[in-house]
């Protein structure tokens, strides 16, 4: 008889109500305890008895998210929740493991690939493209590959399935709405070369300065974060632009504070577009951004992994899909 849930909450010094909780993805649960839950039922072979049993029944499908994204306040927890409650919906069930830098570094495969226990791979957020690579070529290697599905972020040289919003033309827009206010210098806050995410954003703020023949000054494109995604303060120009646009809202909230603290009012002073619409705190500034509609990249996210599963033959896709510009109060004419 294999492992019950008692056992495993007496190996952790939590109840098995505890353990319950963690292996459903519901709420009440540390993230830390509940991927040690997750990592011990791996190690000794736990099978939920109350999963029904395949062929023909719902998949187990791995949730796998860069740590750097994840926290309780962020995008992608939003993001991993909205998720997990669709693939309950639709009778699947969700497991998270949390990509830490250092399996990253050291190309460790996470422990839902190892152990083979998942029907296919969400991968919420970008890896570092070698271990995106790792990750593809692993789940070929047994008799049945192994879907993956990239959820937010689209790698040409890999070939799984990408389900992205539409970052060119949401930067666009946000551009379009500060050049229709009256600002020809403006700036871009982001790594282009971080992600692919702030790449393209990058790219439609780029083409709409374009189509409407403003230069771009290249010391007004600043670096939030590093190469491997650890976000710090911008080095701000000499010369500053009359606004700016922010590759995401969770770096948008603390460059603003960065420009008050340096003496520029926002929006006087200062224009910020955004995008995502995502985290908008009661009391601060509201942020003119581009909704990214989340729950309809989730739904195709679901639909591709039951596809896949199903073993139906198509080319690999990348699908796009929209969102909707909100006007809030963090841009004024100039």
């Amino acid at each position: 008889m294999g492992v019950t849930m008692r056992e495993l909450g007496k190996r952790l010094g939590v109840s098995a109500v505890t353990i319950s909780k963690a292996l459903a993805g519901k709420s009440g649960v540390s993230e830390e305890m509940r991927q040690k839950i997750i990592q011990l039922a791996d190690e000794l072979g736990y099978v939920n008895p109350n999963q029904p049993t395949r062929p023909g029944s719902g998949l187990d499908v791995g949730i796998l998210v860069p740590e750097h994204f994840f926290s309780n306040d962020t995008f992608y927890a939003m993001f991993y929740k909205q998720l997990l409650q669709l693939l309950s919906e639709n009778g699947h069930f969700g497991m998270l493991e949390l990509i830490t830098e250092e399996m990253q570094r050291t190309l460790l495969l996470p422990n839902l690939l190892r152990s083979r226990r998942v029907d296919a791979l969400i991968l919420l957020g970008q890896p570092k493209a070698a271990y995106t690579r790792l990750l593809v070529e692993q789940s070929q290697l047994t008799g049945q590959a192994l879907p993956i599905v990239a959820l937010d972020f689209h790698d040409p040289s890999i070939p799984v399935d990408a389900i992205v919003g539409d970052s060119v033309y949401g930067a666009a827009m946000m551009t379009r709405c500060l050049i229709e206010n009256g600002h020809r210098d403006i700036g871009f806050l982001g790594n282009v070369k971080a992600t692919s995410s702030i790449m393209e954003r990058y790219l439609g703020f780029a083409s709409e300065m374009l189509r409407n023949d403003l230069a771009i000054r290249p010391e007004c494109i600043l670096a939030d974060r590093t190469d491997d995604n650890v976000t710090h303060p911008a080095v701000l120009p000499e010369k500053m632009p009359t606004a700016f646009v922010c590759n995401c809202d969770l770096v948008a909230r603390p460059f603003i504070d960065q420009l008050q603290k340096a003496g520029y009012r926002v929006p006087e002073d200062i224009s910020i577009v955004s995008y995502d619409d995502f985290n908008n705190v009661p009391g601060s500034l509201p942020l003119t951004t581009f909704r990214v509609d989340t729950p309809a990249m989730c739904r195709i996210a679901v639909q591709l992994v039951e596809s896949r599963c199903k073993g139906v033959a198509k080319p690999v896709s990348r699908i796009v899909v929209g969102g909707e510009a909100v006007y809030r109060d963090s841009v004024s004419p100039v």
